[in-house]
C-alpha cells in the first residue's frame, strides 16, 4: 500500500458507497463520516463566490510600458576593495592608498501618470540625489528634474522632456477590499520590469513611517528596488505606490505595503504648482480611544480621537476644544481611528470653517473650527506623542516638578509629578509610562504631590483603571493605569 502523507489511496467499499450517496442528495451542506462527524462543504448562509479572475496578462501588456526605472546618484564614499595579500606589506610601510570618492547609486521604480512626462515615485528613491536618470520600458533614457518633495507621504514627483507618453489610470484606493487581487510592478533587485501577484491583505495600516500612515497591506512580492512602483487592481488601475516591506531577510517575507493613489491624488497637484504640501492645522495632539479610556471617560464606543492636549492660540482652543474631548466626526466624515481626523485635517483646505462633532463628559457637542495652516513647529510640537516619593501599588517613584526641572524636559506646565523611575512589570510599566513623564492630572483632577497622587488612586474602589495625563516631551496623552 502507497501512502502519501497520512493519507491511504484506497477506501473501503462501504465507505465508498456512503459517499455516493451523499453526493446524490441534491444540494449538499455537509456529510457524516462512519464515526458520526459531520463535515461542512459550504455555508448556505454565504452566497456563492462570483469573482471573475483578472486577466494578468493582457493588463501586464496594458500598463507596463508606463513603468520606469529610476537611477539616483548620490555623492558618497565607496568602500575601498579587499586588498590582495601580495600588496599589504608594501601598504604597511609606504602608506594605504588615498580613498577615491565615487558617487553612490540608487535604484528604484515609478510610474508615468502623465502623457507629458509626470513620473510619481517615492520620496525616500530621490531623497539627497544629486542626479536623477529614468529609463523608460523603450530604452529610452532622460535626467528627470525632482519638481516636488513630500517626505511625510513618501510622494515625489519627477518631470522628464517628453510628451505623448503611456499612462496608468489612476483608480480609487478607498474602494479596495480585503482579499482584492493586486499587481506590483517595479525593478527589484535592479530585475527591471518585474511583475507579481497577490492580494490586498489589509487597507489602513500605520507602520510608523509618517504622520499621515494609511498604507496598504499586500502580499504581492515587493523587495528594494520595486520603490516608487505601481500597486496596480484588476481593472488596470494604480491603486498604490509601493513603499515598504516587512522583512527580517532583506527580501520579501509577503508583507509589503503601499501608499494609497487617493493620498498621492491630493499631494501630486500641490507638488506641479509649488514643490511642496500645504496642510491644515486644528491645533490638537490626539492618541486612540482604547477601551480602558472609554471606560474612564464614560463613554461605550471606541472610534473616535482623544483630545490629550490643545495648543495656546489654535483654531481648536479658539472653539473652546478641551483635553479629554472625542472627535467623532469632523467635516461630515465620521472618525475610526486617530489616523482619520489627522488625514481629513491635513487635507482641509486652509481658511474653511468646518462642523465638528465631539463628546465631552459623555455628551454630544458641535463645534465650528476655522483650519489654520500647518507649519513645521506646530508639526514637531504635535508629534512629540523637591522631595521625592514612591507609589509602590503602582510600580512608580515622582517628585514634584520645580521650574527648573521643567525647563530641563521642555514641558510648559506649573504643576504636577516628575516620573524618577518604573518598576519593571509595574501597572505603570504596562501602562506605557516612563521616568521623565510628567503627571498632572489623575481622573481628571491636578496632582501637584506625592500625597494626591496616594489620595487620588486609593480613592478609587470601583475596579476602573486609573486616568493619568501624562506630558512627555513637549506633548500630552492620557494613559490608563490598573491599579
Amino acid at each position: 500500500m502507497h501512502r502519501i502523507g497520512s493519507y491511504r489511496r484506497w477506501a473501503p467499499p462501504i465507505a465508498f458507497l456512503a459517499i455516493l450517496a451523499v453526493f446524490a442528495l441534491g444540494p449538499r451542506i455537509g456529510f457524516t463520516d462512519s464515526a458520526g462527524h459531520l463535515w461542512t462543504e459550504r455555508n448556505p448562509s454565504l452566497p456563492a463566490p462570483t469573482v471573475t479572475a483578472p486577466n494578468w496578462v493582457e493588463i501586464v501588456k496594458a500598463v507596463k510600458p508606463a513603468v520606469v526605472n529610476v537611477t539616483t546618484k548620490l555623492t558618497g564614499e565607496q568602500d575601498q576593495p579587499q586588498m590582495p595579500e601580495e600588496f599589504r606589506e608594501f601598504f604597511k610601510r609606504f602608506g594605504p592608498p588615498q580613498q577615491e570618492h565615487r558617487p553612490t547609486l540608487g535604484r528604484g521604480s515609478g510610474f508615468i501618470m502623465n502623457g507629458n512626462g509626470y513620473i510619481l515615485t517615492n520620496n525616500h528613491v530621490v531623497d539627497e540625489a544629486t542626479e536623477v536618470q529614468v529609463k523608460l520600458s523603450d530604452g529610452r533614457e532622460f535626467t528627470a528634474k525632482v519638481v516636488g518633495r513630500d517626505p511625510k507621504t513618501d510622494i515625489a514627483l519627477l518631470k522628464i522632456d517628453a510628451a505623448g507618453l503611456p499612462v496608468i489610470p489612476l483608480g480609487d484606493s478607498s474602494a479596495l477590499q480585503v482579499g482584492e487581487p493586486v499587481m506590483a510592478i517595479g525593478n527589484p533587485f535592479g530585475l527591471e520590469e518585474t511583475v507579481t501577484t497577490g492580494i490586498v491583505s489589509a487597507t489602513g495600516r500605520v507602520i510608523g513611517g509618517g504622520p499621515y500612515d494609511d498604507f496598504i497591506q499586500t502580499d504581492a512580492s515587493i523587495n528594494p528596488g520595486n520603490s516608487g512602483g505601481p500597486l496596480v487592481n484588476a481593472k488596470g488601475e494604480a491603486v498604490g505606490l509601493n513603499s515598504a516591506i516587512f522583512t527580517r531577510s532583506g527580501g520579501s517575507v509577503g508583507i509589503g505595503f503601499a501608499v494609497p493613489i487617493n493620498m498621492a491624488k491630493f499631494v501630486v497637484p500641490q507638488l506641479a504648482d509649488h514643490g511642496s504640501v500645504t496642510r491644515g492645522w486644528l491645533g490638537v495632539t490626539i492618541q486612540p480611544l482604547t477601551a480602558d479610556l472609554a471606560k474612564t471617560f464614560g463613554v461605550s464606543r471606541y472610534d473616535g480621537a482623544l483630545v490629550s492636549s490643545v495648543f495656546d492660540g489654535s483654531p481648536a482652543a479658539r472653539i473652546g476644544v478641551k483635553s479629554g474631548d472625542i472627535i467623532v466626526e469632523f467635516d461630515g466624515q465620521k472618525i475610526s481611528r486617530t489616523t482619520d481626523l489627522s488625514r481629513l485635517v491635513a487635507a482641509t483646505p486652509v481658511g474653511k470653517g468646518v462642523t465638528m462633532r465631539v463628546i465631552r463628559e459623555g455628551k454630544p457637542l458641535v463645534l465650528t473650527p476655522t483650519i489654520a495652516r500647518l507649519t513645521d513647529k506646530e508639526e514637531t510640537a504635535a508629534a512629540g506623542g523637591g522631595a521625592g516619593g514612591k507609589h509602590t501599588k503602582l510600580g512608580l517613584a515622582v517628585e514634584p516638578l520645580t521650574p527648573d526641572i521643567a525647563r530641563q524636559l521642555g514641558v510648559s506646565i506649573e504643576h504636577g509629578l516628575v516620573v524618577r523611575e518604573v518598576q519593571d512589570g509595574s501597572p505603570a510599566a504596562e501602562a506605557g509610562i516612563r521616568p521623565g513623564d510628567v503627571i498632572s492630572e489623575v481622573d481628571r483632577q491636578p496632582v501637584s504631590s506625592v500625597e494626591d497622587l496616594r489620595r487620588a488612586v486609593e480613592k478609587r474602589s470601583d475596579g476602573k483603571p486609573t486616568l493619568l495625563l501624562v506630558h512627555r516631551q513637549g506633548s500630552a496623552l492620557f494613559l490608563t493605569i490598573k491599579s
